[in-house]
């Protein structure tokens, strides 16, 4: 029985009380109608995830207390109840044993970054895409951004000249201080048994992935220093790097999480012979562009002249213009296009270039080399250290 004009089944792995990032999962994906979430292992204590089940109104007996019992019993239902796709919402540690076996059973998967916490896993998981025949989303949401789709499309169409520099930057504060005891959210991520890498895998892929949706180029090399500035604290915290992309283009990328006042500062300068571009997550509505010879351009969200410019970003923009979208949105279009996917590959059809323009297992596989690079660069002195291809 194929999906047809029905909803796409979705159960979650993690996401139980007090969970925001998994909040933001489920509103992006209910906002298109395209999915119901009908099951969950929300948590490792069946009795908090009996409960959030309970607040999410989901049947009692589709609230487990391990993802591994969810996904047997999942997979063993009749194929008018037997969901579609595995949303997984765990500390990073928890991501690649139930990606892995939802893609083995054949479920189609969406994920929270960085995608494992070593690239073993994460070339493991690839191989697993790749036998399954079936769809793997990384919410690398901030490239979901209508206006980032629009600097893509507008450096592809050569609007700013053979691109010569690119600077990324993500500053945060929350982590200034020693928050580990009072934080849950600080506790998983500053423990690299639960993270892996710190600032660098949690914020730092963040900033590189940017840099690589809208130039389209790949950083090749880095000389990074990382390292940790809150006495006590066991993950890394703060990190800058020199980097290269193809072509010999120089710029850099850094990310803090001790930038006190910072909240989530991220944004990035792009520039070509011809013009340069600058966005920031902060005023993600529009889409600056600076020349030397003419006056300053300020590209507007879901435009006319924007949305000519950039199909890829006229999907992506939901409100009218001048309208603010923000963060849900960014996260709904990573669910949208890998929901207009899913359909066609049900169907036996190719999904279009539109509809797999969503971060994939290539990008976490890219951004762990990232982080592999910049600890081994850092390691040694910020040597430059080449950015491995797998």
């Amino acid at each position: 029985m194929g999906i047809g004009n029905r909803k796409l089944r979705m159960i979650m792995v993690g996401g139980g009380p007090g969970a925001g990032i998994a909040r933001v999962h489920r509103a992006a994906a209910l906002m298109d109608n395209e999915y119901e979430l009908v099951a969950g292992a929300f948590s490792s204590n069946p009795e908090k995830s009996k409960k959030m089940g309970e607040e999410l109104y989901i049947d009692p007996d589709r609230a487990y207390g391990s993802w591994e019992e969810m996904l047997d019993k999942e997979n063993a239902l009749p194929a008018d109840k037997r969901p579609d796709v595995v949303c997984i919402v765990t500390p990073n540690h928890m991501h690649y044993a139930p990606a892995k076996r939802a893609l083995e059973l054949g479920f189609h998967v969406v994920m929270d970054k960085p995608i494992t916490v070593n690239l073993e896993q994460a070339l493991d998981l690839r191989e697993c895409v790749r036998k399954s025949g079936k769809a793997l989303a990384l919410t690398h949401a901030y490239a979901a951004c209508s206006t980032v789709k629009l600097a893509r499309d507008l450096v592809k169409q050569g609007r700013l000249g053979a691109l010569t520099k690119i600077v990324v930057e993500y500053p945060q504060g929350w982590l200034n201080r020693l928050a580990e005891r009072e934080d849950s959210a600080a506790t998983w991520r500053t423990d690299p048994a639960l993270a892996g890498s710190g600032c660098v895998g949690d914020i730092g892929t963040h900033a590189a992935n940017l840099s690589e949706t809208i130039t389209g180029m790949r950083i090749t090399s880095v000389a990074a220093d990382v390292g940790t500035v809150v006495s006590g604290r066991k993950a890394d915290d703060d990190f800058t790097a020199l980097a290269r992309w193809n072509d010999n283009v120089r710029g850099s990328v850094q990310a803090s999480q001790i930038s006190s006042g910072e909240g989530n500062g991220l944004n990035i300068r792009v520039y070509g012979t011809d013009a340069g571009l600058f966005w920031t997550h902060r005023e993600m509505e529009s889409l600056t562009i600076i020349a030397q010879d003419r006056p300053l351009e300020k590209w507007g969200r879901n435009t006319s002249y924007a949305n000519a410019a950039s199909p890829a970003a006229a999907r992506a923009a939901r409100c009218y213009a001048d309208h603010a979208e923000g963060y849900l949105e960014e996260f709904a279009n990573v669910y949208y296009n890998l929901a207009r996917t899913i359909r066609c590959l049900d169907a036996g059809q190719t999904p279009s270039e539109l509809d797999l323009d969503f971060p994939n297992v290539e990008d976490g596989i890219r951004g762990l080399a990232f982080v592999e690079a910049c600890l081994e660069s850092s390691r040694n002195d910020s040597a430059w250290t080449a950015v491995k291809k797998y």
